[in-house]
């Protein structure tokens, strides 16, 4: 009987075990913003799976065929940059993608899924399962994997998740908070947002990708069909009157014109746009909105042979191995929108220097296409705002779009990032989306290699990161990426130190950074007052020497306050609450450089670690019965080390540096204080040698004592 149970036991156990295969991020959904993230995140190092339901890799660009890009022509960021450049070494030049009128990028859909496939089988830390389901997500607690995926193709754990799905339909399973349709005017304080809030989201498309057979394959008349609905597609005489600009059937086909004689009809001008809110539907619902969208799109297509006479294009028969040939997705517009730690709405970009909330500084990606919306399909588009190409200057996405607010290392890719449903209009495109996911991949890795919640990620590392990576984190045209000052620059607009100026050019959204120009004294100063104080650092001229020097004696607190930023989160995180917002502050630093008390750690030429070394007891030491006199000792105070770099013994280094120090100017002891429950830095003391000798309380910071210690130094 015991024998039984025993074997029971085990049985459980190894289930238990077997059941999930262990990553440290997991991606679902393999379309343009989801293979970005996942290549990312394994390039960065990190274990990556991802999960997609078709067996092609692309998403909007290529399995659902808009393979006409929109935008980012000229701001080749990141993977976007990587991508187009892959296009062309298969093309032969950047003349041959330019085939059609709507785009400069146009491209065959089953190349630019051999491309991303070829990219992402280079990647070694990287796992795909295509044609793979997810049924649940389950969030644990307490646990080193934050998250447990059940799919149909077995179980997965993961550090981190990102949904990459083209409705973000993990949403949902994890209890997320979303937004879905029309955001009302005072949501954002957005002018052109309708009076009240609605549910309505943008017309999805079933695309097409025609091919000239040279002979008449005119298909039979779908049902339903009615001319008269398309007939305003085009310039016609059944459509003597339009509120859209009106452009004739050849100009209509060479819209998506793509290499080697094949067309995409995605056309926006009453084509083959269909209307379905289908964001909370289930599978088999959601299957009957894709039959009724695929049967408009074979209406335009008898329209487009029978009335407009060209016979001989019939959808490819060898661009998808699908039976119907269409893709094998529709191309969806708009998503579920998560609650993310920063909305980034319309004001943001129209004036991003003007908001309460500088964004700006923390951008990580850069798109420049208008605010596009289609309503058309609509049934009540009439009475629906007008937001076909509403002009707006290039900007900067920022970091907090992509990141929960409410659950601790989930991240979205794809369309269901945190903005506003106007903005949406903008952010969804090709190239936006694949900078999203490459930010979202990195994010991921970046988190997992620090030993920190996505939710802690430092801006600014993360920034230098993507500009490593060969992405922008401003969007401006005059300062491009092969130009030795580019970083430089682009480093200073995210401070706002200098800013940039965005404007409208027709359809082209634009920013431009004018290095050449004079600087705004007055405004240089009011910015710079921003990060510094003015009046404790003041700048007495601007020329280069005094720049120089005083930049120079700035730049060492900054790095330091960034070290403090990064070590008080790492410490929160692991549930020691030693340091909050409310201590070291910047003034308690800016005091040390004042004294001549404050001590940097460089490596290659970088702050790493800092200490305020002082000869002079503060009054909250008095209470403690030390071994020595108190009127020769040194006092040791916010003593930190960049998490990158703790545990290689470089506090060790420091405390030695400082003990040196104390036996050159025949000091009598090293005296500091640590908190009770930091067992580190308890431990780190105990084993150099020093006495615990008593407890002092500081309650601005903790409710637990802080351990006092000295070693004698004679």
């Amino acid at each position: 009987m015991r024998l039984n149970k025993l074997i029971l036991l085990l049985s459980v156990i190894l289930f238990s075990c077997e059941d999930y295969h262990y990553y440290d991020v997991i991606v679902v959904g393999g379309g343009a913003g989801g293979t970005s993230a996942a290549i990312q995140s394994a390039r960065n190092g990190s274990r990556t799976l991802l999960i997609e339901e078709t067996d092609w890799l692309g998403g909007m660009l290529t399995s659902a065929g808009v393979s006409a890009i929109d935008g980012n022509y000229k701001l080749p960021s990141g993977f976007w940059g990587e991508f187009k450049d892959s296009l062309v070494s298969y093309y032969g030049d950047l003349e041959s993608l330019k085939t059609g009128w709507v785009s400069n990028v146009l491209f065959e859909p089953k190349v630019g899924n051999k491309i991303l496939k070829s990219i992402a089988s280079k990647e070694k830390n990287l796992k795909i399962f295509h044609s793979t389901k997810v049924n649940s997500v389950i969030q644990t607690e307490g646990d080193y994997y934050n998250f447990r995926i059940n799919s149909s193709k077995g179980n997965f754990s993961s550090k981190v998740l990102i949904d990459a799905t083209e409705l973000g339909d993990l949403l949902p399973m994890i209890d997320e908070e979303y937004s879905i349709g029309m955001d009302d005017k005072e949501m954002y304080g957005e002018d052109i947002a309708p009076d009240e809030k609605n549910d309505v989201i943008q017309d999805l498309t079933y695309v097409m990708i025609l091919k000239n057979y040279n002979k008449n394959v005119k298909i039979q008349e779908p049902e339903n069909y009615d001319p008269s609905e398309f007939y305003c597609s085009t310039s016609s005489p059944n459509c003597p009157e339009s509120d859209k600009a009106l452009w004739s059937p050849e100009q209509m086909m060479n819209y998506g014109r793509l290499p080697n004689d094949k067309i995409m009809i995605n056309w926006p001008i009453y084509g083959n746009d269909y209307y379905s809110n289908l964001l909370e539907m289930n599978a088999d619902e959601r299957e009957e909105v894709f039959k009724k969208a695929k049967e408009k799109s074979l209406q335009y297509l008898y329209y487009i042979q029978d009335e407009l006479g060209f016979e001989n294009y019939s959808l490819s028969d060898d661009e998808y191995d699908t039976k119907d040939n269409f893709p094998l997705i529709p191309y969806y517009r708009e998503s579920r929108r998560i609650n993310g730690m920063v909305t980034f709405s319309l004001n943001f970009i129209k004036k991003p220097y003007d908001q309460n909330h500088a964004l700006y500084r923390t951008g990580v990606l850069v798109g420049d296409y208008p605010v596009d919306h289609h309503h058309d399909a609509h049934p009540d588009r009439k009475n629906l705002p007008q937001l076909a190409f509403y002009p707006i200057p290039s900007y900067s996405l920022p970091v907090g779009s992509i990141i929960s607010k409410k659950n601790p290392n989930f991240l979205v890719a794809e369309k269901s990032i945190s903005v506003s449903n106007l903005v949406n209009g903008t952010t969804r495109l090709q190239p936006v989306v694949l900078q999203i996911g490459q930010i979202a991949g990195l994010i991921a890795s970046e988190s997992v290699k620090n030993d920190i919640s996505t939710q802690e990620i430092n801006i600014r590392n993360l920034q230098s990161k993507i500009l490593e990576n060969g992405g922008y984190i401003q969007p401006y045209l005059d300062v491009e990426k092969d130009s030795p000052f580019f970083k430089v620059y682009q480093r200073i607009g995210s401070t706002g130190i200098l800013r940039g100026t965005g404007i409208n050019v027709g359809w082209s959204n634009q920013s431009w950074f004018y290095p050449e120009d004079l600087v705004d004294l007055d405004l240089l100063y009011k910015d710079i007052s921003s990060f510094v104080d003015m009046k404790q650092y003041p700048l007495n001229s601007t020329s280069i020497a005094d720049i120089k020097s005083w930049i120079e004696k700035i730049s060492d607190l900054d790095n330091v306050m960034e070290i403090i930023s990064l070590c008080t989160a790492h410490m929160i995180s692991n549930k020691i609450f030693q340091w909050n917002d409310s201590y070291p502050t910047r003034q308690a630093f800016e005091e040390d450089i004042n004294k001549n008390d404050l001590l940097v750690l460089l490596l290659k030429g970088k702050v790493i670690g800092c200490v305020c070394v002082s000869n002079i007891m503060d009054d909250f030491y008095k209470k403690i019965k030390w071994k020595t006199k108190s009127n020769n000792s040194l006092y040791i105070h916010r003593l930190a080390i960049n998490p990158s770099f703790q545990g290689k013994g470089y506090a060790k280094f420091i405390m030695n540096y400082i003990e040196d120090l104390g036996k050159k100017i025949s000091a009598n002891s090293v005296r500091l204080d640590t908190f009770s429950l930091n067992e580190k830095n308890n431990s780190l003391y105990t084993n150099l040698g020093y006495t615990k000798l008593g407890q002092i309380y500081f309650r601005d910071q903790s409710d637990m004592p802080f351990n006092c210690y000295e070693k004698l130094l004679k």
